[in-house]
């Protein structure tokens, strides 16, 4: 008797997660950009671009990891204040606030995985890039530093 209540309820929680729709994940365009710093040096990373609300809402959530070459870079259709936070992220990130002409405003370094806290832009932003934790810190990347990229006025 209890085992067939055990396989009535299993059946019926397959069932009911069979009827729910599937979260789709949204696709990314790709595309690379260069970070020049004011030592000198020329970091190119290939990103995946969010441009549209829903892949700004997912951003890299979910992501187990990511190359040291990659990003994101969330792209704004006008130049605004940015607040970003880390739920459901589990990597830590590097989030760069980066101006209309395409120079770095700040720098937030290694947010928190998961965290809820609020991390925003010290003035309006065009794009926000996020790198690996740590990754601003090791190539010396620092606010006032050049992303050159087509979605900027210095391309």
């Amino acid at each position: 008797m209890v085992g067939r209540m055990v396989r009535g309820a299993v059946a019926l929680v397959l069932l009911v997660m069979m009827a729910l729709p599937a979260v789709a994940l949204e696709g990314f365009q790709k595309s690379s950009l260069t970070v020049e710093t004011a030592s000198g040096g020329r970091f190119r990373f290939d990103v995946e671009l969010a441009e549209t609300m829903a892949q700004q809402a997912q951003g890299l959530m979910f992501r187990e990891r990511m190359a040291d070459d990659a990003g994101m870079l969330f792209i704004y259709d006008s130049v605004r204040p940015a607040s970003f936070w880390m739920k459901n992220t589990l990597i830590p990130l590097d989030m760069l606030f980066i101006g209309a002409d395409g120079h770095i405003v700040n720098i937030h370094e290694r947010a928190v995985p998961q965290s809820l806290d609020s991390i925003n832009s010290a003035g309006p932003v065009k794009a926000i890039l996020e790198l690996n934790g740590g990754m601003s810190a090791r190539l010396g990347i620092r606010p006032g530093d050049l992303v050159r990229h087509s979605t900027f006025a210095n391309k």
